[in-house]
């Protein structure tokens, strides 16, 4: 016996067919709104109805898999298909809430590529695309299963996790691999590289958390990451606030600060190791802030780097140590040193020319420092920048030698006067002989290249005998007193008889000249 007709399942509508029917609606509409206007309002009102209807059909038709099809595609990063910004904020705050009913907390790691620019600069777009896709690949591997890791833009991803009490150490852990795994070398525009990452932490927990907070700590504790440079995870502290308002504060007064003249020189000798005499100073930047008070160049010369006034300041300090500097000996040097963010400008070796003609100083009395890191953000601007330079008879230093990228290459790559050793390598010298045989082969490297090497951040006489008797040329650190100003240092000439028409000193100087 046959039973009764079965019902028949009713067919999927295609996608590509509830495109056409949303032309259609399209149209539809546009049909309603002609009536409308011709007074017609029942029929009109009728295709709009019927236009809603015959729309809704359709979608429900659709297989689930086409119908979020849209909304897949819109939470994901195109480039490496991982959770896209606004949707990790609405899925973040979700998973906050979620934690909170569950008496756990949320932790947001933040990953930055350092010095990404600059790498896509020197190997092209391609290679910084993969390189943005390994990042993702080995974040989305190294993360739990109920993590949402996601980029946010550029080169900046995040990892959102949900957390215990004891879930700090498998945070700590998960942070430690992913520094460890990015800086494993990878192949980009046919070079073998090293990346390096910084890497920021932050918690909350509890009813009043939210994802814009916890972005925010993570933001700030980034910062922080990407300024101590040295790779190492670093998880929020309430000081980073106090850091962030003090930030703001310098870069809402630095423009009014260089306006006015506050941003002033500060003087620092440099000693001949042979013979123990002073040749010159590196001129660095102080500020005497109203509110933060006495402020030295490290404090606030990366946030004039960062809101792209660290030319202006440093064009300003060469002015003002230029115009002090011309009854000086003329065996005294000056020595500048210049940003990363100065070398993007095609421009500086003019800025630097004008400044040295308005002021009458001897270009070959004048020296600039260029950092490793520098070099590597544009390497065919720094050396068309460095031989407009050089041209004038400007001396060039590279400063900062062993604590960027491929230090061989860049002594071959620009006609450099003078290298001086990283002074992180220097301070800790006599204490550690790993440290002591690293600048013993700096020094030798500069011997066979014909090339003097400085040493800065030299703190003892120690330190300054050991330099000497492996042929270092030059020091210059606290070891010699403490930055001068331009009263102190115009005393200090004046009592050693090295201004314009006073009689040399008789040789050898003292060692220790100030302080």
């Amino acid at each position: 016996m046959q039973g009764p007709p079965a019902t028949p399942i009713p067919t999927p509508v295609p996608a590509r067919l509830f495109a056409l029917g949303l032309v259609g609606g399209a149209l539809m509409v546009a049909v309603a709104i002609l009536l409308i206007q011709l007074g017609l309002d029942l029929p009109a009102k009728t295709i709009l109805f019927l236009t809603a209807a015959g729309l809704t059909f359709l979608y429900w038709r659709m297989p689930p898999a086409h119908r979020h099809e849209a909304d897949r595609v819109d939470q994901a990063d195109a480039l490496t298909g991982l959770t896209n910004r606004p949707h990790f904020q609405r899925a973040g705050q979700a998973m906050i809430d979620t934690a909170f009913a569950r008496k756990r907390g949320v932790t947001l790691l933040l990953l930055d590529i350092d010095r990404f620019r600059a790498i896509a600069g020197s190997f092209g777009h391609e290679a910084g695309d993969a390189l943005l896709q390994h990042v993702a690949k080995t974040l989305r591997s190294e993360a739990s299963s109920d993590a949402i890791v996601a980029r946010f833009e550029g080169d900046c991803f995040g990892c959102l996790i949900p957390v215990d009490a004891r879930g700090r150490d498998r945070v700590n852990r998960l942070a430690e691999r992913l520094a460890i795994r990015i800086a494993q070398p990878i192949r980009l525009a046919d070079q073998d590289f090293a990346p390096r990452a910084a890497i920021a932490l932050a918690h909350v927990e509890g009813p009043t958390a939210t994802i814009d907070q916890l972005v925010r700590r993570a933001d700030l504790a980034l910062i922080a990451a990407k300024a101590r440079g040295d790779g190492r995870p670093l998880w929020f502290d309430p000081a980073m606030e106090t850091a962030m308002a003090e930030r703001n504060m310098i870069v809402s007064d630095l423009r009014a600060a260089l306006a006015q003249g506050d941003i002033q020189p500060r003087f620092v000798p440099q000693i001949d190791l042979g013979n123990a005499r002073l040749t010159g100073f590196e001129v660095l930047a102080h500020w005497e802030h109203p509110t933060l008070g006495a402020m030295a160049a490290d404090r606030f010369m990366p946030v004039a780097e960062a809101s792209g006034l660290s030319g202006d300041v440093s064009l300003a300090l060469m002015r003002q140590a230029m115009a002090a500097a011309r009854d000086w000996d003329p065996s005294l040097t000056l020595s500048f040193p210049l940003s990363t963010a100065q070398f993007h400008d095609a421009w500086l070796a003019q800025k630097v020319i004008k400044t040295l003609t308005e002021s009458g100083f001897p270009a070959h009395r004048l020296e600039v420092e260029i950092t490793e890191n520098a070099l590597f953000a544009n390497l065919a601007l720094a050396q068309s920048i460095v031989v407009s330079l050089k041209n004038q008879g400007i001396a060039l230093a590279l400063d900062e030698f062993g604590s960027g990228y491929s230090s061989l290459a860049h002594l071959r790559a620009l006609p450099f006067d003078r290298v001086r050793i990283d002074p992180n390598f220097i301070s800790d010298m006599a204490a550690d002989p790993e440290l002591m045989k690293i600048v013993t082969a700096i020094v030798q490297l500069g011997d066979t290249l014909n090339l003097p090497i400085a040493a800065k951040g030299l703190r003892d006489a120690e330190t300054q005998d050991r330099l000497r008797l492996i042929g270092c040329a030059q020091g210059q650190g606290p070891f010699y007193g403490p930055p001068m100003d331009l009263g102190q240092v115009r005393q200090f000439l004046a009592e050693r008889r090295l201004l314009a028409g006073s009689t040399a000193p008789p040789f050898p100087t003292i060692p220790r000249l100030a302080g």
